[in-house]
């Protein structure tokens, strides 16, 4: 293809000057062809030329031509009919008639004139006022007539003895002054939603970020004043999106000429709420720079976003009734609605216009180091899908990916193109996609055989490459956006599930089942009990569940990865090579090639290979870091030949965050636990002593989830040969300081009663013990008394009740009574008058002491209380005290359907008498 274009030159005047006559048909009425013999008037401004050889791929380029031509010229409202008639025409050349064809645009003051023509003139010539049949519309060829009189304003066919030559001529639309853009119109329910009153926030923000106005509907919208918000930062209201792969921030776009996105603004109610900003940096008329932003709801968007093309585009149809964008002429229509379409149509097509052996298309990261594939042809498959090469493979110019470079012979430079190694092809040609002078991505393609291409290609690659770059970059963006917001709600829910549990194993499975298959095939994870200790695998889980035991058996046996604690994804090679290790040697083994005999495929052979196709992809390992201490690793796989994508990588990142702060609050909940299920079992007598004559039953139930040391106790121990002692009480509040008084509590009780004091006597030393403890100090009630078993089968009780529920006891005959009286709580006053109250307890009585968790059970407004444990215990007559106690526990436990909020303690001592029950 020759091109030329000669601006402000006239064209001399194409006509022939002998043959046959020159006929320019004009249509007139619906079917008749007139001589166009007018003179062309209009002055010729510019001329582009071009040749096309008979083949396919010419139309394609014919296409490129016209448009590109008319692009130049700013012609973009008349391009999409001109490529469809001059795409038409020239199939009719170079396909149909076989022949190489001429193009010749025209530009004038009133329009474009486009002339196609070929050498095969031994067609009917057309006599003047015949009538012409155009044939029917759906037939695939001869429509070129038919569309230049449907949409060419004058068009005519000229034929001499070597050529003939259709041309046409499209006529500048008139545009109303001051039309930038607009739209068709549509039918109500097309139009975008809104709100009854759409209101737009205008706030200005100056030089240094903070707000100099705010307007009535920013008011409305978030809540603000403008005296509230007038000289802060907008910074300290905006949520910026954490996009991966976008590093742009509030304080960078306030800097930027003009810029158009979403975020958040958090209102005066502290809830985000999602807009759609306009930037445009502007000055005053002293120079000073400032940003105005026009902020509407993020569902409203329409009323601010930018049409991403012209509308008089939009709204031209091709001759199949498509409509048609600019980087169609390279993609081809209908053009795919998604990234990886639009990228796997583009190295298609990139492949087929150089006639190479594959193409390869890589997107760049957003700091512009890093390129992964994402689409290809006629590469293995391990090329494909997020293979990642630096973008400066080497030193130079032809090393870079931001520059053109051609390679006749890849055997030359080995290297030079990472990508292509050990794939067989020789000579490649790679160009880089270029939005406003960034770097988005690198197209190539690439042959078998060396020296294929030349600057030529090179410039036709780079010609598509520019074509495609921006639509690719708005599709990337697009692709961005939709993963943003479900990579914001994949760590919402996985914030809510983390923090839903402090059980360390549960956060282990959290952790793997949120990141298989969301973000990998299989996961494991490995935990590091302090800093002295080697990484230990905890948790290993695929998507596969047959799989799991093998990748748990191989990683075993694989060096567990280095706690680095530097932040971000590093690739972990050792899994993958063990993996092919183990696999080979199976085969090899089964195969009879390792020196012994010579037998059939073992069948364990089968999960060897599967494990190490499992984890035969990239490997990755993500530091857990918590509290400034790497306390273990996240390693996350892919199968055989697949990558990690960036974003991917980059919210696992995230998740790995939040994860590492979840395990480490499960470790140290677990330990408080610990501490305080230990510390509770110290102030709990290890065991009851059985004594002769009397039956003993304790039910204890500490409240909450063991991370509080209950204030809730009890003894039973022996005081000297024939006497015990007992006790039950309950200290205000629970934590240490209750635990100290408990502590304190139960064993001065055992000093004291030991030294043959009187309960009273035990009971006020107890009352200065606690009162010396100061601050320290809590209230104690507590039921003290002393037992001692008689021979006639009865028991003689001596019982102190310091501000304790009262103890209870059950007759035979079914009454109940109180067996004490109420007298003064420990830990108030400094003298206390004590008293004790013997009691006697006949064969078949029980004697039931509780605490005041059991009578305040509550239910809304019910509690069960005195009488209510009362009528419980009136049913327990000729129970044995471990039956009683655990009557009584049922019958609490059922009075209220919520979990009790306060440690309970039941003591229950029944004398069973002569007979047997």
């Amino acid at each position: 293809m020759t091109t030329g274009l000669i601006p402000g030159e006239q064209p001399p005047d194409p006509r022939p000057t002998g043959g046959l006559p020159q006929q320019r048909h004009e249509p007139v009425g619906q079917a008749a062809l007139h001589v166009d013999n007018r003179p062309r008037s209009s002055v010729i401004t510019a001329r582009a030329a071009a040749s096309f050889e008979p083949v396919g791929r010419s139309v394609a380029s014919a296409r490129s031509f016209v448009r590109d031509t008319l692009q130049g010229w700013g012609f973009a409202d008349i391009i999409d009919d001109a490529v469809v008639l001059t795409s038409e025409l020239v199939t009719n050349a170079v396909v149909h008639a076989g022949t190489a064809a001429d193009v010749l645009c025209l530009r004038s003051d009133d329009g474009v004139r486009v002339e196609v023509a070929d050498r095969y003139p031994e067609r009917e010539i057309p006599l003047q006022g015949q009538a012409v049949n155009m044939g029917n519309l759906d037939r695939e060829g001869g429509r070129g007539l038919q569309l230049c009189a449907a949409l060419a304003g004058r068009w005519g066919v000229e034929y001499t003895p070597t050529h003939k030559q259709v041309w046409f001529q499209l006529d500048l639309p008139e545009r109303p002054v001051g039309t930038r853009a607009a739209g068709p119109s549509l039918p109500a329910a097309l139009l975008p939603l809104a709100d009854g009153r759409v209101r737009v926030a205008v706030v200005q923000i100056d030089r240094t970020g903070a707000i100099t106005s705010w307007n009535e509907d920013g008011e409305e919208l978030f809540g603000y004043a403008a005296e509230h918000v007038i000289g802060k930062p907008l910074t300290d209201l905006a949520a910026w999106p954490h996009t991966p792969g976008t590093g742009t921030g509030i304080a960078e776009a306030l800097q930027l000429s003009r810029w158009e996105g979403s975020y958040g603004i958090r209102a005066s109610t502290g809830r985000v709420t999602s807009v759609y900003a306009s930037h445009l940096r502007v000055r005053d008329t002293t120079g000073e720079p400032s940003t105005v932003c026009l902020l509407v709801r993020d569902h409203e968007r329409a009323v601010l976003q930018t049409p991403s093309r012209v509308p008089s585009s939009d709204t031209t149809t091709s001759s199949d009734g498509q409509s048609t964008d600019p980087f169609e002429v390279f993609i081809g229509s209908p053009a795919p609605d998604d990234l990886d379409g639009l990228l796997q149509r583009t190295v298609e097509r990139a492949r087929d216009m150089l006639d190479a052996d594959s193409a390869f298309l890589l997107l760049a990261t957003d700091d512009e180091t890093v390129l992964e594939v994402r689409a290809s042809t006629g590469l293995p498959s391990a090329r494909q899908r997020f293979a990642r090469v630096p973008v400066e493979a080497g030193p130079g110019r032809y090393g870079s990916a931001r520059m053109p470079a051609v390679h006749d012979d890849l055997t030359a430079v080995p290297g030079a193109v990472p990508l292509l190694n050990g794939t067989g092809m020789r000579s490649v040609v790679t160009v880089p996609l270029k939005v406003e002078g960034r770097l988005t991505g690198s197209l190539g393609v690439a042959a078998e055989a060396p020296g294929r291409y030349s600057n030529e290609e090179a410039l036709r690659l780079q010609f598509a490459a520019d074509r495609i770059a921006l639509a690719v970059e708005s599709a990337r963006l697009g692709e961005l956006e939709g993963l943003r917001r479900g990579s914001l709600g994949f760590l919402v829910e996985a914030s809510d599930l983390l923090a839903g549990t402090l059980d360390r194993d549960q956060t282990l499975a959290l952790m793997a089942q949120m990141t298989v298959p969301t973000l990998a095939t299989w996961c494991a994870v490995y935990t590091i009990a302090d800093q002295s200790s080697e990484p230990y695998l905890s948790y290993v889980l695929h998507e596969d569940e047959d799989l799991i035991d093998g990748i748990k058996s191989l990683l075993s046996k694989v060096p567990p990865p280095d706690p680095v604690p530097t932040p971000g994804a590093r690739v972990w090679s050792a899994p993958g090579e063990a993996a092919h290790q183990a696999a080979l040697r199976s085969s090899m083994r089964s195969l009879g090639l390792n020196g012994g005999p010579t037998r059939q495929i073992a069948s364990g052979i089968g999960p060897t290979l599967a494990t190490a196709s499992a984890v035969g992809g990239e490997t990755v390992v993500l530091p857990l870091v918590a509290r400034n201490r790497v306390i273990g690793m996240l390693t996350l796989g892919k199968p055989t030949d697949e990558h990690f994508r960036q974003e991917i990588l980059e919210l696992a990142e995230d998740l790995s965050r939040r994860a590492a702060l979840a395990l480490d609050n499960a470790r140290l909940y677990s330990e408080r636990t610990a501490i305080s299920q230990s510390l509770q079992r110290s102030l709990l007598p290890p065991e009851l002593p059985e004594i002769d004559g009397v039956e003993v039953e304790v039910i204890y139930r500490a409240a909450g989830e063991g991370n509080e040391v209950g204030g809730d106790f009890y003894d039973l121990f022996p005081i000297r040969d024939g006497a015990y002692g007992f006790a039950i009480g309950d200290v205000c509040g629970t934590g240490p300081n209750a635990a100290a008084v408990t502590g304190l509590a139960r064993h001065a009780l055992r000093l004291l009663a030991r030294e043959g004091l009187s309960g009273p006597a035990v009971l006020e030393r107890l009352n200065s013990a606690i009162l010396d403890e100061g601050a320290r100090s809590r209230f104690l009630t507590l039921l003290y008394g002393e037992l001692w078993p008689q021979e006639d089968g009865s028991a003689k009780l001596k019982v102190v009740c310091a501000g304790h529920p009262l103890p209870l006891r059950l007759r035979q005959d079914g009454t109940v009574e109180p067996a004490a009286e109420p007298q003064p709580l420990l830990g108030v006053m400094d003298d206390l008058e004590l008293y004790e109250q013997t009691v006697t307890l006949d064969p078949g009585d029980v004697l039931l002491c509780v605490t005041d968790g059991v009578t305040e059970r509550r239910e809304g407004t019910r509690m069960l209380g005195d009488d209510g444990l009362a009528d419980v215990l009136t049913t327990c007559t000729g129970l044995t005290a471990g039956a009683v106690a655990a009557r009584i526990m049922r019958a609490v436990e059922r009075f209220a359907s919520d979990a009790p909020s306060d440690d309970m303690a039941i003591l229950a001592m029944r004398v069973p008498g002569l007979h047997k029950d």
